[in-house]
Protein backbone atom coordinates (compact mmCIF):
# COMPACT_ATOMS: atom_id res chain seq x y z
CA UNK A 1 0.00 0.00 0.00
CA UNK A 2 1.49 3.38 -0.96
CA UNK A 3 2.34 5.60 2.03
CA UNK A 4 0.55 8.49 0.36
CA UNK A 5 -2.82 6.81 0.89
CA UNK A 6 -2.49 7.15 4.66
CA UNK A 7 -3.97 10.28 6.21
CA UNK A 8 -2.57 11.91 9.34
CA UNK A 9 -6.10 13.09 10.06
CA UNK A 10 -7.34 9.48 10.13
CA UNK A 11 -4.57 8.61 12.62
CA UNK A 12 -5.74 11.50 14.80
CA UNK A 13 -9.30 10.13 14.65
CA UNK A 14 -8.11 6.67 15.69
CA UNK A 15 -6.15 8.03 18.65
CA UNK A 16 -9.14 10.11 19.72
CA UNK A 17 -11.34 7.01 19.76
CA UNK A 18 -8.69 5.14 21.77
CA UNK A 19 -8.59 7.94 24.35
CA UNK A 20 -12.37 8.53 24.57
CA UNK A 21 -13.38 4.87 24.16
CA UNK A 22 -16.46 6.20 22.43
CA UNK A 23 -17.06 7.19 18.78
CA UNK A 24 -19.48 9.98 19.61
CA UNK A 25 -17.21 11.62 22.19
CA UNK A 26 -14.21 11.22 19.85
CA UNK A 27 -16.15 12.94 17.05
CA UNK A 28 -16.97 15.86 19.35
CA UNK A 29 -13.29 16.16 20.38
CA UNK A 30 -12.26 16.24 16.70
CA UNK A 31 -15.06 18.68 15.76
CA UNK A 32 -16.58 16.36 13.12
CA UNK A 33 -19.81 14.38 12.90
CA UNK A 34 -19.86 10.82 14.21
CA UNK A 35 -20.65 9.32 10.77
CA UNK A 36 -17.67 11.14 9.28
CA UNK A 37 -15.31 9.89 11.99
CA UNK A 38 -16.68 6.35 11.86
CA UNK A 39 -16.33 6.27 8.07
CA UNK A 40 -12.69 7.43 8.20
CA UNK A 41 -11.83 4.85 10.88
CA UNK A 42 -13.41 2.13 8.76
CA UNK A 43 -11.40 3.31 5.71
CA UNK A 44 -8.18 3.25 7.75
CA UNK A 45 -8.86 -0.31 8.93
CA UNK A 46 -9.44 -1.41 5.33
CA UNK A 47 -6.15 0.19 4.25
CA UNK A 48 -4.26 -1.54 7.04
CA UNK A 49 -6.07 -4.86 6.52
CA UNK A 50 -7.01 -5.27 10.20
CA UNK A 51 -9.54 -4.11 12.78
CA UNK A 52 -8.04 -1.50 15.09
CA UNK A 53 -10.98 -1.55 17.51
CA UNK A 54 -13.28 -4.14 19.06
CA UNK A 55 -16.80 -2.76 18.98
CA UNK A 56 -19.76 -3.73 21.14
CA UNK A 57 -22.91 -2.05 22.35
CA UNK A 58 -21.25 -1.42 25.71
CA UNK A 59 -17.72 -0.32 24.86
CA UNK A 60 -15.09 0.41 22.25
CA UNK A 61 -11.54 -0.87 22.88
CA UNK A 62 -8.41 -1.31 20.86
CA UNK A 63 -7.76 -4.82 19.57
CA UNK A 64 -4.49 -6.58 20.42
CA UNK A 65 -3.05 -5.73 17.02
CA UNK A 66 -4.70 -2.34 17.14
CA UNK A 67 -2.69 -1.40 20.25
CA UNK A 68 0.53 -1.79 18.28
CA UNK A 69 -0.87 0.29 15.40
CA UNK A 70 -2.00 3.05 17.77
CA UNK A 71 1.41 3.21 19.46
CA UNK A 72 3.06 3.72 16.08
CA UNK A 73 0.40 6.26 15.11
CA UNK A 74 1.44 8.35 18.12
CA UNK A 75 5.06 8.25 16.93
CA UNK A 76 4.08 9.25 13.38
CA UNK A 77 1.96 12.20 14.57
CA UNK A 78 4.66 13.33 16.99
CA UNK A 79 7.22 13.36 14.17
CA UNK A 80 4.79 15.21 11.92
CA UNK A 81 4.38 17.88 14.61
CA UNK A 82 8.16 18.03 14.99
CA UNK A 83 8.44 18.64 11.25
CA UNK A 84 6.02 21.59 11.50
CA UNK A 85 7.85 23.02 14.52
CA UNK A 86 11.18 22.67 12.72
CA UNK A 87 9.86 24.45 9.63
CA UNK A 88 8.49 27.26 11.81
CA UNK A 89 11.85 27.62 13.54
CA UNK A 90 13.82 27.59 10.29
CA UNK A 91 11.53 30.19 8.75
CA UNK A 92 13.03 32.73 11.17
CA UNK A 93 15.75 34.69 9.30
CA UNK A 94 19.33 33.70 10.12
CA UNK A 95 18.47 30.64 12.18
CA UNK A 96 19.51 27.01 12.01
CA UNK A 97 22.95 25.99 10.73
CA UNK A 98 25.16 28.26 8.60
CA UNK A 99 28.20 26.63 7.00
CA UNK A 100 30.69 29.46 6.63
CA UNK A 101 34.17 29.25 5.12
CA UNK A 102 37.00 31.79 5.17
CA UNK A 103 40.40 32.02 3.52
CA UNK A 104 43.13 30.63 5.77
CA UNK A 105 44.88 34.00 6.14
CA UNK A 106 41.68 35.54 7.56
CA UNK A 107 39.78 32.85 9.46
CA UNK A 108 41.99 32.34 12.56
CA UNK A 109 42.19 36.10 13.17
CA UNK A 110 38.61 37.08 12.31
CA UNK A 111 36.54 34.08 13.46
CA UNK A 112 36.78 34.88 17.22
CA UNK A 113 35.38 38.38 16.60
CA UNK A 114 32.77 37.09 14.14
CA UNK A 115 31.57 34.36 16.54
CA UNK A 116 31.11 36.77 19.43
CA UNK A 117 29.20 39.33 17.34
CA UNK A 118 27.06 36.72 15.56
CA UNK A 119 26.04 34.77 18.66
CA UNK A 120 24.96 37.99 20.35
CA UNK A 121 22.88 39.22 17.38
CA UNK A 122 21.61 35.86 16.06
CA UNK A 123 21.18 33.48 19.02
CA UNK A 124 19.26 30.96 16.88
CA UNK A 125 22.10 30.65 14.35
CA UNK A 126 24.65 27.83 14.67
CA UNK A 127 27.87 28.50 12.76
CA UNK A 128 29.92 25.68 11.23
CA UNK A 129 33.29 27.19 10.33
CA UNK A 130 36.02 26.02 7.99
CA UNK A 131 39.15 27.42 6.34
CA UNK A 132 40.91 26.90 3.03
CA UNK A 133 42.31 28.57 -0.05
CA UNK A 134 40.07 30.69 -2.25
CA UNK A 135 39.88 27.98 -4.92
CA UNK A 136 38.94 25.31 -2.38
CA UNK A 137 36.25 27.46 -0.79
CA UNK A 138 34.72 28.51 -4.10
CA UNK A 139 34.55 24.88 -5.21
CA UNK A 140 32.86 23.84 -1.94
CA UNK A 141 30.43 26.75 -2.27
CA UNK A 142 29.45 25.82 -5.83
CA UNK A 143 28.96 22.18 -4.80
CA UNK A 144 26.63 23.22 -1.97
CA UNK A 145 29.00 22.03 0.77
CA UNK A 146 29.21 25.59 2.14
CA UNK A 147 26.48 28.23 2.41
CA UNK A 148 28.73 31.28 2.08
CA UNK A 149 32.41 32.20 2.29
CA UNK A 150 34.61 35.13 3.27
CA UNK A 151 37.24 35.77 0.61
CA UNK A 152 39.32 38.59 -0.81
CA UNK A 153 38.66 40.11 -4.21
CA UNK A 154 39.17 39.45 -7.06
CA UNK A 155 37.07 36.27 -7.33
CA UNK A 156 35.28 34.67 -10.28
CA UNK A 157 31.69 35.50 -9.34
CA UNK A 158 29.94 33.54 -12.11
CA UNK A 159 26.73 32.21 -10.55
CA UNK A 160 27.60 33.85 -7.24
CA UNK A 161 26.52 36.96 -5.35
CA UNK A 162 28.68 39.05 -3.04
CA UNK A 163 28.62 41.93 -0.58
CA UNK A 164 31.68 43.79 0.68
CA UNK A 165 32.38 43.46 4.40
CA UNK A 166 35.53 45.48 5.07
CA UNK A 167 38.87 46.60 3.68
CA UNK A 168 41.88 45.09 5.42
CA UNK A 169 45.10 47.14 5.07
CA UNK A 170 48.48 45.47 4.68
CA UNK A 171 51.41 46.19 6.98
CA UNK A 172 55.09 45.73 6.33
CA UNK A 173 56.49 43.25 8.86
CA UNK A 174 60.27 43.12 9.01
CA UNK A 175 63.06 42.07 11.37
CA UNK A 176 63.85 44.92 13.77
CA UNK A 177 67.39 45.23 12.39
CA UNK A 178 66.27 45.67 8.79
CA UNK A 179 66.53 49.25 7.37
CA UNK A 180 62.81 49.27 6.45
CA UNK A 181 61.95 48.66 10.11
CA UNK A 182 63.30 52.12 10.94
CA UNK A 183 60.90 53.89 8.58
CA UNK A 184 57.72 55.31 10.03
CA UNK A 185 55.75 54.60 6.84
CA UNK A 186 57.72 52.69 4.16
CA UNK A 187 56.48 52.67 0.55
CA UNK A 188 55.71 49.80 -1.76
CA UNK A 189 58.42 51.07 -4.09
CA UNK A 190 61.00 50.56 -1.35
CA UNK A 191 60.21 46.84 -1.11
CA UNK A 192 62.58 44.52 -2.96
CA UNK A 193 60.94 41.31 -4.04
CA UNK A 194 64.15 39.32 -3.65
CA UNK A 195 63.88 39.90 0.12
CA UNK A 196 60.16 39.08 0.26
CA UNK A 197 58.83 36.10 2.13
CA UNK A 198 55.60 34.72 0.67
CA UNK A 199 53.05 32.03 1.32
CA UNK A 200 53.01 28.99 -0.94
CA UNK A 201 51.10 28.80 -4.21
CA UNK A 202 47.31 28.77 -3.81
CA UNK A 203 47.05 31.54 -1.22
CA UNK A 204 45.47 34.72 -2.57
CA UNK A 205 47.61 36.77 -0.18
CA UNK A 206 50.69 35.66 -2.13
CA UNK A 207 49.27 36.96 -5.42
CA UNK A 208 48.08 40.21 -3.84
CA UNK A 209 51.50 40.88 -2.33
CA UNK A 210 53.29 40.29 -5.62
CA UNK A 211 50.83 42.51 -7.47
CA UNK A 212 51.28 45.37 -5.01
CA UNK A 213 55.06 45.08 -5.10
CA UNK A 214 55.09 44.62 -8.89
CA UNK A 215 57.15 41.49 -8.52
CA UNK A 216 57.01 37.99 -9.92
CA UNK A 217 57.17 34.67 -8.17
CA UNK A 218 60.48 33.72 -9.82
CA UNK A 219 62.25 36.50 -7.89
CA UNK A 220 61.05 35.12 -4.54
CA UNK A 221 62.98 32.12 -3.26
CA UNK A 222 61.60 31.67 0.26
CA UNK A 223 58.08 30.56 1.07
CA UNK A 224 56.01 29.60 4.10
CA UNK A 225 53.05 27.24 4.54
CA UNK A 226 51.09 29.66 6.73
CA UNK A 227 51.14 33.06 8.40
CA UNK A 228 52.45 31.74 11.71
CA UNK A 229 55.46 30.20 9.99
CA UNK A 230 55.94 33.46 8.12
CA UNK A 231 56.09 35.35 11.42
CA UNK A 232 58.82 33.06 12.74
CA UNK A 233 60.85 33.37 9.54
CA UNK A 234 60.68 37.18 9.75
CA UNK A 235 61.65 37.11 13.42
CA UNK A 236 64.66 34.95 12.50
CA UNK A 237 65.82 37.63 10.04
CA UNK A 238 65.02 35.66 6.89
CA UNK A 239 63.31 38.62 5.18
CA UNK A 240 60.10 40.64 5.36
CA UNK A 241 56.54 40.45 4.05
CA UNK A 242 53.21 42.24 3.74
CA UNK A 243 50.67 40.90 6.22
CA UNK A 244 46.95 41.75 6.63
CA UNK A 245 45.92 43.95 9.53
CA UNK A 246 43.97 41.39 11.57
CA UNK A 247 46.99 39.10 11.74
CA UNK A 248 49.17 41.82 13.28
CA UNK A 249 46.71 43.47 15.69
CA UNK A 250 47.79 42.81 19.30
CA UNK A 251 50.50 40.49 18.02
CA UNK A 252 53.32 39.80 20.49
CA UNK A 253 56.54 40.42 18.54
CA UNK A 254 58.95 39.81 21.46
CA UNK A 255 61.07 42.68 20.20
CA UNK A 256 62.26 40.76 17.13
CA UNK A 257 59.74 42.01 14.55
CA UNK A 258 58.71 45.53 13.55
CA UNK A 259 55.25 46.28 12.13
CA UNK A 260 54.99 49.38 9.97
CA UNK A 261 51.99 50.90 8.12
CA UNK A 262 52.55 51.53 4.43
CA UNK A 263 52.49 55.04 2.98
CA UNK A 264 49.95 53.84 0.38
CA UNK A 265 46.70 53.61 2.37
CA UNK A 266 45.02 51.63 -0.43
CA UNK A 267 47.50 48.75 -0.08
CA UNK A 268 45.37 45.93 1.24
CA UNK A 269 42.52 43.60 0.33
CA UNK A 270 38.74 43.83 0.16
CA UNK A 271 37.04 41.09 2.19
CA UNK A 272 33.64 40.05 0.88
CA UNK A 273 30.87 37.64 1.82
CA UNK A 274 30.03 35.41 -1.16
CA UNK A 275 27.11 33.01 -1.69
CA UNK A 276 25.24 31.26 -4.53
CA UNK A 277 22.98 33.78 -6.22
CA UNK A 278 20.12 31.24 -6.42
CA UNK A 279 20.18 30.49 -2.69
CA UNK A 280 16.73 31.33 -1.25
CA UNK A 281 18.50 32.99 1.71
CA UNK A 282 20.23 35.49 -0.57
CA UNK A 283 18.54 38.47 1.06
CA UNK A 284 19.47 37.17 4.52
CA UNK A 285 23.12 36.77 3.52
CA UNK A 286 23.24 40.32 2.15
CA UNK A 287 21.83 41.56 5.44
CA UNK A 288 24.36 39.46 7.36
CA UNK A 289 27.19 41.00 5.32
CA UNK A 290 25.95 44.47 6.23
CA UNK A 291 25.80 43.39 9.87
CA UNK A 292 29.41 42.18 9.74
CA UNK A 293 30.35 45.45 8.09
CA UNK A 294 28.77 47.38 10.96
CA UNK A 295 30.72 45.22 13.43
CA UNK A 296 34.09 45.48 11.67
CA UNK A 297 36.93 44.70 14.10
CA UNK A 298 39.71 47.09 15.03
CA UNK A 299 42.38 47.42 12.36
CA UNK A 300 40.11 47.24 9.30
CA UNK A 301 38.01 49.81 7.44
CA UNK A 302 34.26 49.64 6.80
CA UNK A 303 32.94 50.67 3.39
CA UNK A 304 32.15 54.22 4.52
CA UNK A 305 35.81 54.85 5.35
CA UNK A 306 37.51 53.06 2.46
CA UNK A 307 40.78 54.62 1.30
CA UNK A 308 41.14 56.19 -2.13
CA UNK A 309 43.88 54.86 -4.36
CA UNK A 310 47.08 56.86 -4.37
CA UNK A 311 49.47 56.94 -7.35
CA UNK A 312 52.50 54.69 -6.97
CA UNK A 313 55.76 56.56 -6.43
CA UNK A 314 58.24 56.83 -9.28
CA UNK A 315 61.94 56.20 -8.62
CA UNK A 316 62.53 59.99 -8.51
CA UNK A 317 59.69 60.66 -6.12
CA UNK A 318 60.76 57.64 -4.10
CA UNK A 319 64.21 59.17 -3.67
CA UNK A 320 62.67 62.45 -2.47
CA UNK A 321 60.39 60.55 -0.13
CA UNK A 322 63.37 58.59 1.20
CA UNK A 323 65.18 61.83 2.03
CA UNK A 324 62.15 63.17 3.87
CA UNK A 325 61.68 59.82 5.59
CA UNK A 326 65.31 59.81 6.74
CA UNK A 327 64.91 63.24 8.31
CA UNK A 328 61.60 62.19 9.91
CA UNK A 329 63.14 58.96 11.23
CA UNK A 330 66.03 60.84 12.78
CA UNK A 331 63.57 63.08 14.61
CA UNK A 332 61.56 60.07 15.77
CA UNK A 333 64.71 58.34 16.93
Amino acid sequence: MPVGTLSLRDLEYALAVARQRHFGKAADACHVSQPTLSGQIHKLEEQLGMAIFERSTRRVAASVRGETILQQAEVVLAEAQRLLDMAKHLSVPMSGILRLGAIATLGPYYFPHLLHATHKAYPSLALRLTEGTTAELIQSLRRGELDCILAALPVNLSGLAMQTVFFEPFFLVAPVQHPLAHRVAPTLASIRTRELLLLEEGHCLRDQTLQLCRGNSSSVQRHATGLETLWHMIAAGEGYSLLPALSVVKRATLGMVAVRPLLESDAGRMITLIWRNRDPRSREFAQYARFLQSKAPAGVLAEATLPTARPRLTPKSEALHAQRQKRKDSRVG
